[in-house]
This record gives structure tokens, C-alpha cells and sequence, in this order.
């Protein structure tokens, strides 16, 4: 029988070598992210999904689940400082929602929705960023950028491609595209690959696509994204083969 730990007063199961978060989304329980991802080694980037245990502050994507850990995700504290962190990304990019290929399938827009965030609370800073439609079948909005590296890890852990990089630091940190000239055109990237499927926002994207989902009929449209998110766990089956965890998850 696994090991269990609390998560907002209920207990959590889980398997040697889980994260916090990746037990309480295999036992169907949701916690605010943007970088995480099943399929790729957690790094802890966004910060969206922080939660307290002991009275201290710490990423759940990161955090080793152990027994008896006593684990506060869905409080207030922690939701206005997420609201915060999703605010700033807002701001600090260009996201014009309404005109927006990604919008619906966007998942920094269906996360501010999740918590409710309505209003702008910071300025905008209108970054000048520049589009790449070098590339004949790939465009490249880095104007909708919010750092995930989503992009880098499956180009180079999946792809074996290394098409991605971030450069800079603080304020001046930005994606790249790893050839001399800087331009998607002079890579290897091809339709099928990896770091096409996973960006949470609206940066890469087909050519000759667009809308051809109408808005009301996406991903986010349907269905919340603390909903999805569960559906895409990885569950663990116990001893008779079902799965305990899949029960009750939408």
C-alpha cells in the first residue's frame, strides 16, 4: 500500500520517486502550473505552483513527496500570489486574447480563468518583439513567450534537436532559436516534432492553421483546465490492475 501525505485536510497517495505534485495529480487533485509537464523532468520555473508545508513556501513540481507531509495548495494566500505571478505574465508579453490563434488552447489564459483573475492589475509593457515566419511551414510570435522552456527540453530531450535555447538574464531573458543567423528557417525543426505540441501559449505555431478550431469548440472551451490537467496525469494502477485514482476526476 502506498505512502500517503495531507493535501488540504485529504490524504494523497503516493509511489516512490513522486513529486507532490505528480501524486496529487494522479489522485486527482489540481495544482495551479504552467512549466510542468508529465512527459518531462520538472524544473520549477513559473512558481505557479507553490504550496506551503510546514509553514514554508516551495515548488510542488520539485518537492519529493514523503509520508506525513501536511500540504496547503487551495488557500488564499497562495491564489493571490498566483493571481500576482499570472498578472505579471500578462504584462510582461503581448497577449491580445481576442485576436489570438491560441486563444481557447491557451493554458496561461485558462489558468487565469481558474483563479479567477478579471482585471489587469499591473501596466503593460508592450515588448518590442520581433515575429520569425522565416521558416515556410512555422511561425514564431515571441511576443507571447512566458519562459516555461517547454519548448527547449522537448526539442533537445525528445526531438534531439536543440532548436530552443533561452538567453539572458532578469528582465533581458528570452527565447532563441539555437542557428547562426537566428531564424527557424536554418534549423532541422519539422511539423511532427515534440517542441511543436507542447507550448502552453500561442508562440509556435502552423502556418496556414488558423482558426480552423473555432473559438467556443477548444480545448480550454470545453473544459476547465484543472479538468484537463487531471485527465493528463499518468495514473498508478494498484494490485488488481485498475486504476485507483481515475475515479471522480472531472
Amino acid at each position: 500500500m502506498n505512502d500517503t501525505f495531507q493535501l488540504d485536510g485529504a490524504a494523497v497517495p503516493f509511489a516512490p520517486g513522486q513529486t507532490v505534485m505528480q501524486a496529487a495529480l494522479s489522485a486527482g487533485h489540481y495544482i495551479p502550473h504552467l512549466c510542468y509537464h508529465p512527459e518531462f523532468k520538472p524544473h520549477g520555473s513559473c512558481k505557479l505552483c507553490t504550496v506551503k508545508i510546514g509553514g514554508r513556501t516551495m515548488a510542488s513540481c520539485t518537492m519529493p513527496a514523503e509520508a506525513g507531509l501536511n500540504v496547503e495548495c487551495n488557500i488564499e494566500e497562495l491564489n493571490s500570489l498566483r493571481r500576482t505571478l499570472v498578472q505579471m505574465l500578462f504584462v510582461e508579453g503581448n497577449h491580445f486574447c481576442p485576436s489570438c490563434e491560441a486563444s481557447g488552447n491557451c493554458q496561461l489564459q485558462a489558468t487565469a480563468y481558474e483563479l479567477q483573475v478579471m482585471t489587469p492589475r499591473f501596466n503593460e509593457f508592450y515588448p518590442d518583439r520581433p515575429l520569425d515566419g522565416s521558416h515556410p511551414d512555422i511561425l514564431l510570435d515571441f511576443n507571447r513567450c512566458i519562459l516555461c522552456e517547454l519548448c527547449v527540453r522537448a526539442s533537445g530531450e525528445v526531438d534531439g534537436k536543440n532548436v530552443f535555447g533561452l538567453s539572458g538574464r532578469g528582465i533581458t531573458k528570452h527565447l532563441i532559436v539555437n542557428a547562426e543567423s537566428g531564424l527557424l528557417k536554418d534549423t532541422d525543426i519539422a511539423l511532427t516534432d515534440k517542441a511543436m505540441q507542447v507550448c502552453p501559449v500561442g508562440v509556435i505555431l502552423k502556418k496556414g492553421k488558423g482558426f480552423s478550431v473555432p473559438i467556443g469548440e477548444r480545448r480550454y472551451d470545453q473544459r476547465p483546465v484543472s479538468a484537463q490537467a487531471l485527465d493528463d496525469a499518468p495514473r498508478q494502477a494498484d494490485a488488481s490492475g485498475s486504476c485507483a485514482a481515475c475515479e471522480g476526476t472531472s
